[in-house]
């Protein structure tokens, strides 16, 4: 059973990328863990920290956050290198399309995209992340900000998380 706001399943960690098949490595898990929760928390205004679910299929570590409006999924496609990542990141542009890239200081330096209705992609290293609003309200939390912009607020702050560990 789980406590509101953690996750429903445990999803044990892998110690190297070499082991992924094993669990997500510590840095896709941050997706699912407390400070990600909190900020999600903060930016909508939640009264309790949203309830999530964790899976780890085929090298993709995901979490959902069951919340009022609609589920919000982030994701993390763990690859075996920087070109598979690469790859997989292309694929799932055309898979968006149409997208727009995200350029200059928003990009934080890295490959990256966004949609209109909700999605913003990174790649960093061999991981794709992955922030999906599109089943949320059109605008979200109480300034009434956009999904892509509110997506783009927390892939954000996760790629900090990864950068300060």
């Amino acid at each position: 059973m789980s406590m509101p706001g953690t996750s429903a399943s445990p999803i044990p960690q892998s110690s190297s990328a070499g082991s992924a098949e094993a669990g997500p490595s510590a840095a896709s898990q941050m997706i699912c863990g407390t400070e990600t929760r909190d900020n999600i928390t903060r930016v909508l205004a939640l009264a309790a920290p949203p309830h999530s679910v964790d899976s780890w299929i085929d090298r993709r570590y995901t979490c959902t956050y069951h919340l009022t409006d609609g589920d919000f999924v982030i994701s993390v496609q763990e690859s075996s290198d920087a070109g598979s990542a690469r790859g997989y990141f292309d694929r799932m542009q055309g898979d968006l399309a149409p997208v727009q890239t995200i350029e200059g200081l928003a990009n934080l330096g890295l490959p990256a995209y966004e949609t209109t209705d909700g999605v913003v992609v990174f790649l960093k290293d061999s991981m794709t992340l992955h922030v999906d609003a599109r089943k949320l309200t059109d605008k979200v939390g109480p300034h009434g900000v956009t999904r892509t912009a509110f997506s783009y607020q927390v892939a954000t702050a996760i790629l900090g998380c990864w950068t300060a560990h």
